[in-house]
């Protein structure tokens, strides 16, 4: 971790003549935007396969009706389709999962006192009137919601906000053409409740920024923004 700190410090060195005192928060989205482009490749391939999945959907939904007393004979087709499909239907999840390393490093760097045995000098920073190493909790209680502190967070609660109503919608477009699996001819209880609160999930994103501190929430900020633009390009 204290090599992860050195790299923040030296790119909130960096950045120092252009964002002053909140260069550490700069060097944050700096780093996350890096990131996001070394996972670019794979969400790429993450959208493609999600065209390839929905390619597949009449054909799976064929599957379905032809096997619907078979549920073990359905799973065995569907996998053996997308086998010889060479469709995978889990690689939407590698982008998301290749940043969780990141995300925690930050969250446990700016959760420490000390790296290394020394006192940590990055929770000296901050974001305006935001300690980088701080939480909502700490701003509402030093000043309020309106507080100087509090202004901060509730800047990155409307970004985050406006973030997930675009995910919102984009999901909404996408669960209301893809039909939920049924057996029997009847839709299965479980599946189409999470169906229908897949496009709320993107609001969840609101309460990690309330609870980690701010550096792993500029992460998270960032990298949410981030893929909203991405996956409106990616999905044109």
């Amino acid at each position: 971790m204290s090599v992860f700190a050195r790299l923040v410090e030296h790119l909130a060195d960096l950045l120092t003549p252009l964002f002053h005192a909140s260069a550490a928060a700069a060097a944050i989205v700096l780093f996350t935007a890096l990131v996001r482009l070394l996972v670019h490749p794979l969400s790429r391939a993450a959208a493609r396969g999600r065209r390839a999945r929905a390619a597949l959907q009449p054909r799976i939904d064929a599957l379905r009706v032809r096997h619907a007393r078979d549920p073990e004979r359905l799973r065995r087709a569907v996998l053996e389709l997308h086998a010889r499909e060479r469709v995978s239907p889990l690689s939407g999840c590698l982008p998301g999962l290749l940043q969780l390393p990141a995300f925690f490093l930050l969250f446990h760097l700016f959760s420490s006192g000390t790296i290394g045995g020394e006192a940590n000098s990055l929770l000296g920073h901050r974001l305006f009137a935001a300690p980088l190493g701080g939480r909502w909790s700490d701003a509402l209680a030093d000043g309020g919601v309106f507080g100087p502190a509090g202004v901060v967070y509730l800047c990155l609660f409307a970004l985050v906000a406006a973030v997930a109503t675009v995910n919102y919608r984009r999901a909404c477009r996408t669960t209301a053409g893809q039909p939920v699996p049924a057996a029997g001819g009847e839709q299965v209880p479980k599946l189409a409740a999470v169906a229908r609160l897949t496009p709320f999930l993107s609001f969840f994103t609101l309460v990690t920024v309330a609870v980690v501190p701010l550096a792993a929430a500029l992460y998270v900020v960032t990298s949410t923004a981030w893929s909203a633009a991405e996956q409106s390009l990616l999905c044109r």
